[in-house]
């Protein structure tokens, strides 16, 4: 019972005195970073002499020095402080956020639909306007639960494209995007632009991504539209690796339709072209989606902000 009536004096405030305290290697350097008078942190490092059984501070020539008991007490002390700021310290957090100095880590989980330099421009000015920040880019699969990711705090951002986005998480509209073909620069449909039919678009052979979404979405955006227009396509090729279907596409007849903004990255690098779709698919509609866990955050809110700006910034003005 002693032990525990001698916890219940240790506040907060006195371990923060302890830890500068001990740190500073003196009262008055102490009184200045805490704010408080040389008499008032005296008092306090008599009640931590009191509550510790230990000198803690003793004099070593013209100044203070530390005792072995003192030294050993800094690192639980620190961690005190620490899992104190963690505890009580959100409200805080979530009102300000200074991006030079954050040390911030946030998780993406990102699909390179959207344009193949979007990842690394990212990255980029992420890194240059908040320099400590951590970012952990994780891919998008088709075993990835975007639900279950946000709710959980697995990711703290989904950017990808959906025909209807969950309806229960927040979302921020990145961009719309025409729907166009990239094909070989030797393809019929480049040839004979007259002739490229809905019927003979939907004949050839085509490539497309693996789908990322469960349900009637494991189609893929693109194919999902298709079936509901009672249309089929002949896939006869699906890859993870999205950022390697160009040169698939280069090398052979497969049509590859997406969007005009991935498309137009590769049309001066490899031998393709972008041509009109036959089939009149709907803007393709780039989003960012969070869940009610970060919304409130200054930090999330920042970040989401430079998310949508380094996205809109990729399309031409």
């Amino acid at each position: 019972m002693a032990l525990r009536a001698d916890f219940d004096k240790i506040e907060l405030h006195l371990v923060r005195v302890l830890h500068t305290v001990i740190t500073e290697r003196s009262v008055s350097r102490a009184a200045l970073k805490l704010g408080l008078t040389q008499p008032a942190v005296s008092a306090h490092l008599r009640r931590l002499r009191e509550l510790t059984g230990d000198a803690l501070l003793v004099r070593s020539g013209n100044g203070m020095a530390p005792t072995p008991s003192a030294l050993d007490l800094l690192e639980p002390a620190a961690t005190v402080l620490r899992e104190a700021e963690r505890l009580f310290g959100a409200r805080q957090r979530s009102r300000s956020f200074d991006p030079q100095t954050a040390t911030w880590s946030f998780r993406v989980a990102a699909s390179d639909y959207l344009d193949p330099l979007f990842l690394p421009q990212l990255v980029a000015h992420i890194k240059h306007e908040a320099p400590l920040v951590q970012l952990d880019l994780v891919p998008l699969t088709a075993e990835f639960d975007v639900r279950r990711a946000l709710a959980s705090g697995e990711v703290d951002l989904v950017v990808g494209n959906w025909l209807e986005p969950p309806e229960e998480l927040h979302l921020g509209r990145l961009l719309t995007d025409e729907v166009v073909c990239l094909v070989n620069q030797d393809h019929p449909a480049v040839r004979s632009a007259r002739g490229w039919t809905v019927e003979r678009y939907l004949d050839c052979e085509h490539v497309a991504p693996t789908p990322l979404h469960t349900g009637r979405e494991a189609l893929g955006v693109i194919d999902a539209y298709l079936d509901a227009q009672g249309l089929h396509r002949r896939v006869t090729v699906r890859s993870a690796h999205f950022g390697q279907i160009p040169q698939m596409v280069a090398a052979s007849l497969l049509v590859l339709t997406t969007g005009r903004q991935f498309c137009q990255r590769y049309v001066h690098h490899l031998p393709v072209r972008i041509v009109r779709c036959p089939v009149a698919f709907p803007p393709m509609s780039y989003y960012q989606l969070w869940h009610d866990r970060t919304h409130p955050s200054a930090a999330h809110r920042w970040f989401r902000e430079q998310v949508r700006d380094v996205a809109r910034a990729l399309v031409p003005q």
